[in-house]
C-alpha cells in the first residue's frame, strides 16, 4: 500500500455556546454566560496528525467563544495516572482532563470527577451507544465523555501474504488460523509474527474477551480476581507460538509496538499485532513502496474486545464545570471526533463520526477492517475495578513479562495474577 498523506477532516462548523451546552440551568458550577474564563485542557494526543486535529478544535472553539477560552496543555500517557493522583490531592488538575475509562474509575469513585450528565447535550447522549456510556457511568452519573476506541488488529505484509498463498478475506480471523498462518510464514531466519508486548497487560485483558476471559468478578474495591483457563488462553497461545511453533520472534515480546515496525518494514516479520493506531506510524515511517493491510478482526469464541475509550472529564471541584462540559460537548461533534479519530487511526465512539471517516477514506488503507473491529467492543469487568491501575502496573505487567520471557510457567502466572490482587487490594 502506498504511503499516504492523511488529510484531516475539517472541523465542524463553529457553534454558539447555546448549541454546545446541555442544560444551562442545571446549577452546579455554572456561572453567567458573559463571564470570561480560561480553561486548561490537558490533552494526551501524541501523534502529529492528532495533535494538529486537537489544536484545530481548540482554535475553532476559541474563535467562536471569546468568553470561554481553552488553553491547550500537552500531557503524556506514560505519566497521567500518577500526575492526576497528585493534582487531585492538591487541587491543581486541569479543567478538562484527557484519560481513558479504565483509569478514571478510581478517581470517579473517590469523588474527584464531576457528573457531566446535566450539561451534555441530548445530541451527544444519543450519539454514543449505551454500552460505551456504561464504561464511564455509575449510579446514574456520567463521569466522562467517551471519545475514541482502540482495538487490537493484525497488520500484514501484503507481498509476503500473497506469496505464501494466505487469504486475508472474510469477516474474522480465528486464533487457530493466525497461528497456522504465522507458522507457514516462518523460515529462513524470518518469523510469521512480531508482537511488541513490552507492556502486555492491556493487550492480554482486551483480547482475553475473545475467549470470554473476565479477570475480575464484582466492582470497585469489592472485586475479586478471577484467573482461570479463559483468562490464561491468550498468553498461553502467544507463548506456544513463540516457544513451541517458534513463529513469533521471542525478542519482539520484550519490545514496544513501535520497536517492531522496522522488522515489519524489512520483511523480518510477515505480520504484527498492535493497536489500530499503529497504522498511522506505518503510513508515516514505512517505505514508500511498502504494501500492507489490516486483517479481519481476531476471533476466539467471539470477536469481543474491551471498550476502553479515551475520555474527557472535569474535576468535581473545578470552578467552571459547565463551561468545561460545553467544550467537551463541542469536541464530541461528529466532524471533530472524525478528525481526531482519523489522525490517530482510532475508532470514534459515535456512528456519525465513523461514517465521516468511512466517507473520507473510502475504506482504504485498512479503514474498513479497522472500523469493523469496533463492532464488538463492550465494557470489560476490569473497567469497574478501582485498583485495576495498581494491579496492572505492580502485578500483571511484571508477571506477564516473566511468562512471555519463558521464566515461569502458566500455573505460576495464574497464581501471581490472582495472589497479586490480594496484595494491592487488601
Amino acid at each position: 500500500m502506498k504511503k499516504v498523506v492523511i488529510s484531516l477532516l475539517a472541523a465542524s462548523a463553529l457553534v454558539t455556546l447555546a448549541a454546545c451546552g446541555g442544560n444551562d440551568d442545571s446549577g452546579g458550577s455554572g456561572s453567567d454566560s458573559t463571564e470570561k474564563v480560561t480553561l486548561k485542557f490537558q490533552s494526551l494526543a501524541f501523534q502529529k496528525t492528532t495533535v494538529a486535529a486537537t489544536k484545530k478544535i481548540v482554535a475553532d472553539w476559541n474563535a467562536a467563544n471569546p468568553n470561554i477560552q481553552v488553553e491547550y496543555v500537552q500531557g503524556s500517557w506514560d505519566s497521567v495516572h500518577d500526575q492526576l493522583v497528585t493534582q487531585f490531592q492538591g487541587g491543581t488538575a486541569a479543567d478538562i482532563i484527557h484519560d481513558e475509562s479504565a483509569d478514571i474509575t478510581g478517581f470517579a469513585n473517590q469523588g474527584y470527577l464531576a457528573d457531566l450528565s446535566p450539561y451534555l447535550s441530548q445530541e451527544t447522549k444519543d450519539a454514543v451507544p449505551k454500552g460505551v456510556w456504561d464504561t464511564v457511568s455509575s449510579d446514574g452519573k456520567v463521569f466522562a465523555a467517551p471519545t475514541l476506541l482502540q482495538s487490537y488488529v493484525v497488520f500484514g505484509n501484503t507481498t509476503l501474504l500473497k506469496k505464501a498463498g494466505i487469504s486475508t478475506t472474510g469477516d474474522s480471523l480465528s486464533w487457530d488460523d493466525l497461528q497456522a498462518d504465522a507458522k507457514k510464514l516462518t523460515g529462513g531466519g524470518k518469523y510469521g509474527l512480531g508482537w511488541g508486548l513490552k507492556s502486555p497487560t492491556a493487550t492480554v485483558l482486551n483480547l482475553g474477551m475473545n475467549f470470554d476471559g473476565t479477570f475480575f468478578d464484582g466492582t470497585g474495591r469489592d472485586a475479586k480476581a478471577k484467573i482461570g483457563d479463559a483468562e490464561l488462553e491468550v498468553p498461553k497461545r502467544i507463548h506456544a507460538m513463540a516457544y513451541d511453533d517458534k513463529s513469533i520472534d521471542p525478542t519482539s515480546l520484550t519490545q514496544s509496538g513501535s520497536d517492531v515496525l522496522p522488522g515489519f518494514f524489512g520483511g523480518k516479520y510477515a505480520m504484527i499485532v498492535g493497536g489500530n493506531y499503529a497504522a498511522q506510524q506505518i503510513v508515516e515511517q514505512g517505505p514508500k513502496d511498502f504494501q500492507w493491510e489490516v486483517l479481519p478482526p481476531l476471533k476466539g469464541t467471539s470477536e469481543k474486545q474491551a471498550a476502553n475509550p479515551q475520555t474527557l472529564s472535569v474535576p468535581a471541584e473545578g470552578k467552571h464545570v459547565k463551561q468545561a462540559a460545553q467544550f467537551i460537548d463541542y469536541f464530541m461533534k461528529a466532524d471533530n471526533l472524525a478528525a481526531v479519530g482519523q489522525g490517530d487511526w482510532l475508532i470514534p465512539t459515535t456512528q456519525g463520526a465513523r461514517d465521516a471517516i468511512a466517507k473520507a477514506t473510502g475504506g482504504k488503507n485498512g479503514w474498513t477492517q479497522t472500523l469493523a473491529s469496533g463492532a464488538e467492543l463492550t465494557k470489560a469487568p476490569f473497567q469497574s475495578v478501582e485498583n485495576y491501575p495498581k494491579w496492572k502496573d505492580q502485578i500483571a505487567t511484571p508477571a506477564l513479562q516473566e511468562f512471555l520471557a519463558n521464566k515461569i510457567d502458566l500455573a505460576a502466572l495464574g497464581k501471581k495474577l490472582s495472589d497479586g490482587w490480594g496484595q494491592v487490594n487488601g
